[in-house]
């Protein structure tokens, strides 16, 4: 029986499984988004998002946890460097999974798993979105308006007719 346990094994032995989830997190942290399977990017994402959230303050003690899952030292430069100053206000969530369709040989889902800070399209839009107001006057000034604008065209249109009259 499987009770309390709650990750997934991904069909591998312990050691392949978390070589693979730390190559992998390696990738995501080179390149701020990979393309994978479904059920690896939800695996990865539970791996690597408390590597990140200890990346967000740098001891060597946080350093020398985070190098003992990663092995890479350059990765770890990385984090500490440039990605921790990204997601330092971000309470968590530090990554997405957009899905994009199904695998040609064996219809595995796929997907794409990246950092949310890195992503700049994805921030633009919430930054408009954001910027939106609502209208408060809703049918009424909506009204007003329509009124308002005939009054405003006739008036011009008078002016000149008189000016010609002269």
């Amino acid at each position: 029986m499987r009770h309390n346990k709650k990750f997934n094994h991904l069909s591998r032995k312990a050691a392949h499984r978390s070589a693979m989830l730390s190559n992998m997190a390696c990738s995501l942290i080179q390149h701020k988004r990979i393309s994978t399977t479904l059920a690896k990017a939800k695996a990865l994402r539970i791996y690597v998002e408390p590597l990140l959230t200890r990346a967000k303050e740098d001891t060597t003690a946080n350093r020398r946890l985070v190098f003992s899952e990663l092995k890479q030292k350059e990765v770890v430069t990385e984090l500490f460097q440039n990605v921790a100053e990204k997601i330092a206000n971000r309470p968590g969530g530090y990554t997405r999974i957009l899905r994009t369709g199904f695998r040609l040989g064996d219809a595995a889902e796929m997907c794409i798993i990246e950092l949310v800070d890195y992503n700049e399209n994805m921030l633009k839009e919430t930054k408009k979105a954001a910027k939106k107001a609502t209208r408060r006057g809703g049918k009424k000034a909506a009204a007003e308006e329509v009124a308002a604008q005939p009054a405003a065209a006739e008036a011009p249109a008078e002016a000149p007719a008189e000016e010609k009259a002269e």
